[in-house]
């Protein structure tokens, strides 16, 4: 590289636009900056959220529990109930070919039974996330400051 060249380099580097300058000023915190330092912001200079910090608050990870402590006893409810009736329906032929009313028999009762416990686990999660997620999710985005 010629002298001219790396002048140039090395003037490109030192010179910052004026959106740059603001961006850094506004992430500096701490002793000679006029912000809280205890005060930590969720949301970066371009408006997008921060999101390992809000995974870091107490209020997130209580959105989290409660999701999960719904979302795995419902998974084992379900898989349960299926794989009980695919194994019925398999090895005990002569137990879920009994009738009950007419030409219903007992293997039809359990298949449909899948759907009535598909609908009511859904509308459990609904009621659910309504009454313990929701209001959690809301003081999660009030906290961060992060809307949808």
């Amino acid at each position: 590289m010629s002298a001219a060249h790396e002048g140039q380099d090395h003037m490109t580097k030192a010179m910052r636009s004026p959106g740059e300058a603001q961006q850094e000023y506004r992430e500096i915190r701490g002793f000679a900056s006029f912000d809280d330092p205890e005060t930590l912001s969720y949301v970066d200079s371009d408006g997008n959220p921060k999101f390992e910090l809000i995974r870091q608050t107490d209020e997130f990870r209580t959105l989290r529990r409660r999701l999960t402590t719904f979302i795995f006893p419902m998974t084992a409810l379900f898989l349960t109930s299926y794989l009980t009736f695919v194994l019925l329906s398999a090895y005990a032929k002569d137990f879920v070919s009994t009738k009950v009313i007419g030409v219903i028999n007992l293997g039809i009762l359990l298949g449909l039974g899948q759907f009535v416990t598909s609908i009511i686990i859904t509308l459990g999660y609904a009621r659910y996330a309504k009454r313990r997620l929701d209001p959690q999710r809301k003081l999660l985005a009030e906290k961060t400051g992060v809307e949808e």
